[in-house]
């Protein structure tokens, strides 16, 4: 996966917004809140799961490793995996996030 891949599939997501803050991270947002979060000094992006545990069970099998100075519900995915993993790794924590916005906000997105 490249970081294009990666953007086309987060601006994929109904209200995802590019942000480029003064670091060298791009994160991608929805409502105001970050579902995804990348950089060049690492080799992956950041997605949040449901649970710590979701977290070290994807850790556990491989499928990601911790994401640096994230909360530990967050996982660090690599580039190197595949575009259906990636896409729904993307799609988990875009949910999560959407999901947890306030009923206005996600309204006004459009989704329910």
């Amino acid at each position: 996966m490249t970081r294009d891949e990666i953007n086309a599939l987060c601006a994929a997501h109904p209200g995802a917004t590019a942000s480029d803050p003064t670091t060298e991270l791009d994160s991608w947002k929805v409502g105001g809140k970050m579902f995804v979060c990348f950089g060049d000094r690492i080799d992956g992006f950041c997605t949040k799961t449901d649970s710590i545990e979701t977290a070290q069970m994807l850790i556990d099998a491989g499928a990601a490793t911790k994401a640096p100075y994230f909360h530990k519900s967050w996982v660090l995915v690599g580039f190197d995996t595949d575009k259906e993993e990636a896409a729904h790794r993307i799609a988990a924590s875009y949910d999560i996030i959407f999901k947890a916005l306030p009923k206005k906000t996600r309204d006004a997105i459009g989704q329910s």
